[in-house]
């Protein structure tokens, strides 16, 4: 047959009626000339699905299910059909966006997650669950989705999201669905509403025998002793699960007084890191980690950060890695043994042991295809049980050593399991599947947008949904609800005749097509826009402001800040003699700072009046992006100041979700040069700390950009140099300037002389506050006007006039900017910086 790539085997044109054992021929022996032998499951879900069968495939991870959702897509594409594939998180989305790449032509392959869109025409696309249901909503049977494959299927039950996973069983009744997880438990009853709703047979491909086996073991040792042992026994890399990231870190840091990687290994370690740069802060503790041979993996951390690991995990160069159960939600770290230190969890509200399908979705992680044999799992036991085993052992055989033994409880509040309990999920299937049906108003606004009598198809929604018939009663009296609001908000038209389009309702104002999915609080924010004053000092802040009230919040950084706020006002409260009683009172309404809250939150409110399907959401008020300007920060500094290491993560996301907000939602006319500037800063310092996170979305967005899609999968270390954007740069500059005039104004020397090896601040600053009673630190301190700059060859000479209050602005502080030293370091570099009386 020859060396064929799929995409060859695939016309420029449809062909009618194609023969589906030529279908399933041409895959399979596609797949054997990449060296792949399919699986009986695996054949036998093509097979149906060749002939054009829904399948629910349920076999375990490692299983190939990958595989058959790749011949899915061939079929659909011979048979000219546009096909969907879901997932539950952007990163699974990308990830399988570049393998789809990769199969089938960048030409053929499109992605839409809410924040990127590229392709969108292409005739395989990769979405969110929410995507496809939204496009389900609004297009119900007439949408161009021929077939859907639906990966981590269980998420069908997840409370928040499962109606993501429902919908588009409801509403595509012309599609061919395929339906995928290694934990779905019972799903005879998805089979037949399948058949009843697609009029096509449906095949379930269950089994529980994995390609490569798993062991499972229940261990008393103390934790070090069991990973040594997994280590010495040739049964690494293992994955060390945890609970919280806090647990995962320290496990890991714990873990370095053990010689897990030979020297050789160590060096190995150090070549493939290469130049890779890690930031101060969890970049320092993860550089020294890593070169122990120890990984971490949560979602708290850089994405550069994971990435990382995951590569490093892959080439087999990391013995061990910590990191939390997100690992079950299909990421790709091939690892051979599973470490359980817990089998129970919080999950919000509780500490709870964990589900028969947690449990099976973590372990399923062990044993990779094509290179294991076996796979293991071991769960440790609680410590005081592994303390109980090692005193027994201490006493040995003798009857009445063993009766003086004093054994250690639980400790108090302790949500106990034992090795009874592992058994039981060992044996256990997943729980069965709950139905978690959903009426909002986004649903609503996307049925009467759609061609036809919207009243009929809310009625089909509502009354053949999966839920219990008295859920199904508290649906419609919701539906009926929200409707009469739009209606009576003028949102919605009811038409005594049905328009041209069949429609018996339509909607009088105009939503961007995922409204409820990508910024939902945009045309607010556009409207609040409008009552800002463009001539104040404050206005871009307030812009800022305004912005980052329609964001999710980052709950790590917020509550930090509120600590923060809290601990400053009880030593104020103090210092003024307030009794305990009332500090603590007066200490509830202690928030984080919320600017622009007495604009914002009035605002809103008269603009729900109109708008009445924003009230599932409500603008937040906060004041993070605006702290870094007015307090000159760094994200290390940022970090650093809340104590954030763990979460920096978290608060980079944050930090690239405003400047997307900022560049997409802010319209040219409210615009200023200044608010250019600050976008432009906030966007390189989010690239220079971790440029995937905006490369890759710029590139997607781009279609005529030059993507590699391994560096996009991935990320790359070849970060730009910081003062390539001349603009960002020129902000960057003026906050490291203004940082030290701040600390300069609070009189925090000692802060200042860590900057700098220049002059004596204090010393150098005593005649100016002779002179003068302060520093000014407001916006006309930090203006244009006090701020100059003389570009030369390979360095800027800066000055930064200080602010003082007779307007004199007579002292400066001057530097010199080595910018070949900058972009080594990442950060603004001064060469001299001094302090100059006028």
């Amino acid at each position: 047959m020859g060396t064929v790539q799929l995409s060859e085997l695939i016309p420029d044109r449809v062909v009618p009626d194609v023969d589906p054992d030529w279908l399933f021929e041409s895959f399979s022996g596609w797949a054997s000339e990449q060296g792949l032998t399919l699986y009986p499951a695996q054949e036998e879900a093509l097979l149906e699905l060749m002939t054009g069968a829904n399948v629910i495939l349920s076999t375990p991870t490692g299983s190939g299910k990958s595989m058959v959702a790749i011949g899915a897509h061939f079929a659909a594409l011979n048979n000219g059909q546009r096909s969907y594939y879901t997932a539950p998180i952007k990163a699974l989305v990308s990830e399988k966006f570049f393998a789809l790449c990769e199969v089938f032509g960048a030409d053929r392959v499109g992605m839409v997650t809410g924040d990127a869109a590229v392709n969108p025409d292409a005739p395989i696309i990769c979405a969110t669950a929410e995507i496809l249901a939204n496009l389900a909503l609004r297009e119900g049977a007439n949408a161009d989705v021929g077939q859907v494959v639906m990966d981590e299927f269980h998420f069908y039950a997840d409370p928040d999201r499962g109606w993501a996973w429902q919908v588009p069983l409801l509403e595509l009744p012309g599609a061919q669905f395929l339906l995928m997880s290694a934990t779905l438990g019972e799903v005879d009853f998805f089979a037949e509403d399948l058949r009843r709703r697609t009029g096509r047979s449906t095949a379930i491909v269950s089994g529980t025998e994995r390609p490569v086996p798993l062991m499972f073991s229940y261990v008393r040792t103390p934790i070090t002793e069991t990973l040594e042992d997994l280590v010495t026994t040739s049964q690494a890399p293992v994955y060390v699960v945890h609970f919280t990231q806090a647990a995962a870190l320290e496990r890991a840091q714990a873990l370095t007084s053990v010689n897990f990687a030979s020297k050789a290994e160590k060096e190995a370690i150090a070549e493939a890191l290469g130049g890779f740069r890690f930031a101060t802060g969890f970049g320092k503790t993860l550089s020294r980690l890593i070169r122990h041979g120890i990984g971490v993996h949560h979602a708290g951390m850089l994405p550069k950060y994971r990435r990382l690991v995951e590569r490093l995990a892959q080439e087999g160069l990391l013995k061990v890695v910590c990191g939390t159960d997100t690992l079950g939600v299909g990421i790709n770290v091939p690892i051979r043994t599973v470490l359980l230190t817990g089998l129970t969890k919080f999950d919000g509200v509780r500490t709870r042991r964990l589900k028969s399908r947690e449990f099976h979705q973590i372990s399923g992680r062990a044993g990779r295809a094509g290179y294991d044999t076996m796979g293991t799992v071991v769960v440790q036991a609680p410590e005081h049980e592994v303390e109980n085993a090692r005193l027994r052992a201490k006493a040995g055989d003798d009857p009445k050593k063993q009766r003086r033994v004093q054994l250690r409880k639980p400790p108090e509040g302790f949500v106990s399991w034992s090795e009874e309990t592992f058994d039981r999920l060992v044996a256990a299937q997943p729980e069965p599947m709950v139905s978690r049906f959903q009426v909002t108003n986004a649903m609503l606004l996307n049925v009467i947008a759609r061609p036809g009598n919207c009243f009929d198809a809310m009625r089909h929604l509502l009354e053949d949904n999966h839920e219990p018939r008295p859920a199904q009663r508290k649906h419609i009296v919701k539906a009926i609800r929200l409707y009469r609001a739009l209606r009576d908000a003028g949102v919605v038209q009811q038409l005594d005749e049905p328009d041209a389009l069949g429609r018996r309702a339509r909607l009088t104002v105009d939503l961007q097509r995922d409204f409820a999915l990508d910024q939902p609080l945009s045309p607010f924010a556009l409207a609040a826009l409008d009552l800002l004053d463009d001539s104040t000092p404050t206005y871009t802040l307030d812009v800022v402001s305004i912005i980052e009230s329609t964001l999710e919040d980052p709950r790590q950084l917020l509550m930090a800040q509120q600590h923060k706020a809290r601990g400053e006002a009880i030593a104020e409260m103090k210092a003024d003699g307030i009794e305990y009683d009332e500090r603590m009172e007066l200490l509830e309404e202690v928030t984080w700072p919320k600017p622009l809250a007495e604009l914002i939150e009035p605002a809103f409110e008269t603009y729900r009046g109109g708008h009445p399907w924003v009230s599932e959401f409500t603008p937040s008020p906060k004041s993070v992006v605006r702290e870094m300007i007015e307090r000159s920060l760094t994200f290390a500094e940022l970090v650093s100041n809340y104590e954030l290491a763990r979460s920096e993560g978290v608060v980079l996301r944050y930090l690239a979700d405003a400047y997307r907000a900022l560049r997409r939602t802010v319209p040219e006319s409210a615009r200023t040069e200044e608010l250019e500037d600050l976008t432009e800063w906030l966007g390189e310092l989010v690239r220079q700390v971790d440029s995937s996170l905006l490369d890759e979305w710029e590139q997607l967005t781009n279609p005529g950009a030059e993507n590699d899609s391994e560096q996009l999968a991935f990320g790359s270390e070849t970060v730009r140099p910081i003062s390539a954007n001349e603009r960002a740069f020129r902000v960057l500059v003026r906050n490291a300037m203004f940082r030290r005039v701040e600390l300069a104004a609070l009189g925090r020397w000692a802060a200042l002389d860590e900057l700098d090896d220049g002059p004596d601040w204090e010393a150098e600053l005593d005649p100016y506050f002779a002179e003068y009673d302060e520093i000014g630190t407001g916006p006309e301190a930090r203006g244009p006007r006090l701020f100059q700059i003389e570009q030369q060859p390979e360095l800027w000479r800066v000055r930064q006039v200080l602010a003082d209050p007779a307007g004199d602005h007579g002292w400066s502080i001057d530097a010199v900017v080595d910018l070949p030293a900058s972009d080594a370091a990442g950060e603004v570099v001064f060469d001299e910086i001094t302090v100059t009386a006028g």
